[in-house]
């Protein structure tokens, strides 16, 4: 069995991105709730994410998402950022929040609207520039309701076409990932479902475009970690978006739902090369705090996602693949399962101990007063949220 001391190493290099949008308000369809302290500047949103890399140690960047995060100085939010002790990451687009999208962006039949999308995601390269960033995300909510009303195979082909376009402006250092999410809020189809769709296209734009995972973006019952494991063998695996799911996209806190889950993706991420400084994969949240509170929410997802990975890297993969090799069906199982089941919590206090990290970092935000203190400075203005 692989021990905790000969692990630790390796967690040094653990890094989280976390999102800007998970310190605003979010909800559901029905109700988007308030609560008090909520960042109402993109400062103030990181000022809260650097909060959690201050108490964790593992989220020294942000991700931003573009319009919610526009400023008139991305520079200057760049130094804001840095002297917090964090840096700004992945720029996320948006192209599902405009009228002229109502029935798609980057696929419209219309020419004038496909130039205007695009041009969104030029702007928000300029912004990568600005910031430092590596990452352009895109997320297209684009796709059809009904049979017949629209042509699946041109819809394809002008993405293929707007993507290109697209990808020509990234940057030598700079790469482009593409999400996939199956359903919502197109029913009939969507024109980026899954994650072949979203290989076949990135693989098209050449090496310097990935497939972004979101793991709350699959059917009920999908193997996720086969689809980690493929992204991997093919060198298109870009990054995940970390969260949890009961039904479908549910955003919430990741390792909530299924934790054997989790750890079986990172188990593959570690198995295929895809975990450590050599690795170029990003790790990042994609989550919305409803009814709890959003710092330590993000406290607790990424802490989840450290206890996973350390138990990850336990499993004893030499006897692994002996008992696989040797077609020991259940010794298999039982050193996989030794591994997940091994409880790491005490031995990652201690390291984290030994680090100048709090041992229990959730329990030392809520004793530090952040919590009170914003909720007494940020009074007045307009609280941030999803638009």
């Amino acid at each position: 069995m692989t021990t905790f001391s000969e692990i630790a190493p390796l967690l040094a290099s653990q890094a989280i991105e976390v999102p800007s949008w998970a310190y605003g308000n979010s909800g559901t369809r029905f109700k988007v709730f308030g609560t008090a302290g909520t960042p109402r500047t993109v400062q103030e949103k990181i000022a809260d994410a650097a909060t959690v890399h201050r108490f964790t140690g593992l989220a020294p960047t942000v991700s931003l998402h573009i319009p919610w995060d526009l400023v008139d100085d991305f520079a200057a939010l760049r130094s804001y950022a840095e002297d917090l002790g964090v840096a700004l990451g992945t720029i996320n687009s948006n192209t599902f929040q405009d009228d002229d999208y109502k029935l798609g962006a980057l696929t419209h039949t219309d020419k004038a609207v496909r130039q205007k999308a695009i041009d969104h995601h030029l702007a928000c390269i300029d912004v990568m520039d600005a910031t430092g960033s590596r990452d352009l995300k895109i997320w297209l909510a684009e796709g059809t309701n009904y049979p017949g009303q629209g042509d699946l195979r041109g819809r394809q082909d002008r993405l293929a076409e707007s993507l290109a376009t697209i990808y020509e402006r990234i940057g030598q250092e700079q790469r482009l990932v593409l999400e996939y999410k199956f359903f919502e809020p197109a029913f009939y189809h969507t024109d980026v479902p899954d994650w072949g769709t979203s290989y076949a296209h990135v693989s098209a734009l050449g090496e310097r475009a990935f497939v972004c995972l979101d793991t709350g973006h699959h059917a009920p019952g999908t193997n996720i970690e086969f689809i980690v494991a493929q992204l991997i063998r093919l060198g298109k695996l870009g990054s995940f978006d970390f969260n949890s799911r009961f039904y479908a996209d549910d955003d919430l806190i990741v390792g909530a739902a299924d934790p054997y889950q989790l750890f079986r993706i990172l188990f593959e991420c570690i198995r295929g090369g895809a975990f450590g400084p050599d690795s170029d994969v990003a790790y990042m949240l994609d989550q919305c705090h409803n009814i709890e509170d959003k710092i330590p929410g993000q406290i607790r997802s990424v802490l989840n996602v450290q206890e996973m990975t350390a138990r990850a890297l336990l499993v004893d993969r030499d006897a692994l693949t002996k008992a696989q090799e040797d077609g020991d069906v259940l010794l298999a199982n039982e050193i996989f399962m030794d591994a997940f089941y091994t409880d790491v919590r005490a031995d990652l206090a201690a390291w984290r101990e030994g680090r100048g990290l709090p041992a229990n970092p959730m329990r030392a935000y809520l004793e530090s007063g952040y919590q009170q203190q914003i909720e007494a400075d940020r009074v007045g203005g307009t609280q941030a949220g999803w638009n």
